[in-house]
């Protein structure tokens, strides 16, 4: 099957069906803020602001990469990237691969003339590496993409369940350094959805990682996606198996920040609004990253799109709000994150 039109299954999957881990949430659930009914701050003041990629946002939000490579997938992005502009989130766009391997599809991915100050991340899956990807591919993404950084996914459970999934995932970690070596842009590492550990995230940025975005459980299961897509009838039963796989992705970050202290820090995976971003900031993150919750919206239309940003971006500044933090130092400071 093509790239093109296993992406197009995706997208409609994602729309369609419930591939929703099972798992017990995201693990902020677990955690509570602890209301100050005396603030002390003006809300009109509050600073939200900070950089990433050397590039300034108005929050700390990132639209996790999603899609590319279809005709639905450049309307997905356009939206999503005209919204970004206009909110100041930072963008991620799908997996470039398909336009490494067919030219014809680049522009789906191209949303810089869209999005021409924000913070842009190309994207390709590590395993690649493993299949005769290298440098030199990578590099083509980020020009593709016209991107501020790359990231290189980390899927095995997918590859695992994909009909045409790769599984050789050994010595990654050696190839991925390698590519952190020879580009000229930052490259990140993130996971689809089962979350990157303390231990893992160490070993990446001994390697030259330069941010972990730890996209952890609690969100979209792809063990459920590629389920809908397997003729296989041993493995599609199987993945139920694994729906609850993964590691919550609040224990993810509380990792993640212990364990690698100089890689930015990105949690993604189960979010699903502004209070659960800021939670992340609270417990160590420097972005909160959203994806499935902007699908719909971004099918939809540009001003739907646009209201699902400034939503979260305002449930975020009323999160802190309510705490008293006038700035992303004091909320991630803050004493008034409880754990239930």
């Amino acid at each position: 099957m093509s790239t093109e039109r296993r992406k197009a299954e995706h997208i409609r999957i994602c729309l369609e069906e419930n591939v929703s881990s099972t798992a017990e949430g995201s693990g902020f659930a677990d955690y509570r803020f602890r209301h100050r009914a005396l603030p002390e701050i003006d809300f009109a003041e509050i600073d939200t602001t900070c950089e990433f990629l050397g590039k300034p946002v108005s929050v700390p939000l990132l639209i996790s990469s999603m899609t590319g490579g279809t005709e639905e997938a450049l309307r997905i992005n356009r939206n999503l990237a005209e919204a970004a502009q206009r909110q100041g989130w930072a963008m991620g766009v799908g997996s470039v691969r398909a336009a490494v391997e067919r030219p014809s599809v680049a522009h789906t991915f191209r949303v810089r003339d869209a999005a021409p100050t924000i913070p842009v991340i190309a994207n390709i899956g590590a395993v690649q590496l493993n299949y005769g990807y290298g440098a030199e591919e990578c590099k083509r993404a980020v020009d593709v993409a016209e991107a501020d950084g790359l990231v290189l996914h980390l899927n095995s459970m997918q590859e695992l369940f994909q009909p045409e999934g790769n599984t050789n995932f050994k010595d990654l970690l050696r190839q991925i350094e390698v590519v952190c070596r020879s580009l000229q842009v930052p490259v990140g590492v993130k996971e689809v959805g089962w979350g990157i550990g303390g231990d893992t995230a160490r070993l990446l940025a001994d390697a030259g990682v330069r941010f972990v975005d730890v996209a952890g459980a609690g969100g979209t299961s792809w063990s459920q996606v590629e389920k809908y897509r397997l003729q296989d009838p041993v493995r599609r039963a199987a993945a139920e198996a694994f729906a609850d796989w993964g590691i919550p992705t609040a224990q993810c970050v509380a990792e993640v920040h212990e364990a690698a202290p100089g890689c930015s820090l990105i949690a993604s995976g189960g979010l699903t609004s502004g209070v659960d971003a800021a939670k992340a900031i609270a417990l160590g993150a420097d972005l909160a990253g959203f994806g499935r919750s902007l699908l719909g919206p971004a099918v939809g239309s540009p001003e739907e799109t646009d209201l699902a940003l400034q939503r979260i971006s305002f449930e975020l500044r009323a999160a802190m709000f309510g705490i008293g933090a006038a700035n992303l130092s004091e909320l991630r400071g803050t004493p008034n994150l409880t754990k239930r």
